[in-house]
């Protein structure tokens, strides 16, 4: 599958460290939206999103320890990126911690 202009102007973003790029194409990875769909990839990008403290991308790295897609199934780090979602008032990192409370 051909790469489309989209994903090569947010790869271009992405790459020059724009949160909200890496965000969004960790969203293209993650839904085969231009490229090849691909977990782990999602993850790459969301994670380098996250790390610089983009609220979705935390949350979303949550669920995908949460859930072992892309990653090892991990409910240490899962908490901690809802952690860190829900204390920027992500409502539904917050959701997720009290489900895992329970």
């Amino acid at each position: 599958m051909k790469k489309d202009l989209y994903v090569l102007n947010k790869l271009k973003d992405a790459q020059a460290g724009s949160a909200s790029a890496q965000y969004n194409l960790g969203g293209c990875y993650a839904n085969g939206d231009g490229v090849v769909k691909d977990s782990a990839k999602a993850v790459e990008w969301f994670r380098k999103a996250a790390e610089q403290g983009h609220v979705g991308a935390q949350w979303i790295l949550g669920r995908y320890y949460d859930r072992g897609e892309g990653v090892a199934k991990d409910s240490v780090k899962a908490v901690g990126w809802y952690r860190k979602a829900a204390e920027q008032g992500n409502e539904d990192a917050q959701r997720e911690l009290k489900q895992l409370e329970k």
